[in-house]
């Protein structure tokens, strides 16, 4: 009598789970190295869409002639073959219970994670500022080449933000790819908006940076949903108001300790009055904008 593992067909047994990929189980021989013609080892195959692993049942077929390739399993009644099969709907158990673990947990699903699984290989799950340090120093090699210095800063002050977040919140130095959900994003712009004091348009720009490296963590398969979905990344329109007489002629007046900053005092008085354009200004020598003072010294000065 078969077993009941073999009502199903390992070779074709496949389940649509997760929308898009597709699991697959296949028990095969495989020659060794020092085992006879007639004797063959047992191997088990899970496919995870286009994903594959092979893992050692530790078994042997010793009649291959005996072996249903279709089935995944010995034929006869022998005791010895009862027992192999028995072992055989086992490691078919373990597996599928591997997968309906993963799945239940919202973890993505992949061949590798169930072989772990299986032989009790823990993978190191990833964490939230290792990435975002392996994403900035990707950034930092290309400075210069596809990213301008200040992208850089950019980003290495939002890693800072992320990481005092993260200390504050769960009081820990780092954090699981997997705790990133919606919450942890509403609780982050909470965080900088009351504890950093950031404004809203700079809130949302330090999130964007973080959600950066969440879509590198979806690309990579670390993340199984996307915790800004639903999140509204908006930021306000900024209406700037024109400087009024007095406002300019404080500028005007204001004397600062370098002639440096002196010198950007005097252009930008001169482009927004209009005696100078922005474009002007371009390629001139501090002599050049310094003889043309005069022009505003109808500006009353305190």
């Amino acid at each position: 009598m078969p077993c009941a593992r073999c009502k199903i067909n390992f070779i074709t047994v496949k389940i649509v789970f997760m929308v898009s990929k597709t699991f697959g189980l296949l028990f095969y021989l495989k020659k060794g190295k020092s085992v006879s013609e007639l004797k063959r080892l047992i191997y088990m195959r899970v496919t995870v869409s286009s994903e594959r692993t092979e893992i050692s049942t530790k078994r042997y077929c010793h009649d291959i002639e005996k072996w249903n390739a279709s089935l995944g399993s010995m034929t006869g009644n022998k005791e010895s073959t009862k027992i192999l099969n028995a072992y055989l709907d086992s490691l078919q158990t373990k597996v599928y219970d591997a997968l309906r673990f993963l799945v239940d947990r919202d973890e993505l699903v992949t061949a590798e994670k169930i072989k772990n699984k299986l032989t009790g290989n823990r993978e190191r799950p990833k964490k939230i500022l290792e990435v975002f340090h392996m994403h900035n120093d990707q950034i930092k090699e290309l400075v210069g080449n596809t990213y301008a210095p200040l992208t850089l800063k950019r980003y290495t002050t939002a890693l800072e933000h992320a990481k005092k977040f993260i200390l504050w919140k769960y009081k820990l130095s780092d954090l699981e790819i997997t705790r990133l959900n919606y919450e942890f994003i509403s609780e982050y712009e909470f965080y900088l908006k009351s504890v950093r004091k950031c404004g809203h348009n700079s809130t949302m720009k330090y999130l964007s940076n973080l959600k950066k490296v969440v879509l590198l963590c979806l690309k990579k398969g670390w993340l199984q949903k996307d915790p800004f979905y639903g999140f509204h990344l908006a930021t306000k329109e900024v209406i700037r108001e024109i400087l009024s007489q007095d406002e300019l002629a404080a500028i005007a007046a204001k004397k600062f300790s370098t002639d440096r900053l002196n010198i950007t005092r005097d252009i930008f008085l001169f482009c927004h009055v209009g005696v100078l354009s922005a474009r002007s200004t371009v390629g001139k020598q501090p002599g050049e904008t310094r003889s043309t003072l005069h022009l505003i010294q109808w500006y009353p000065r305190s």
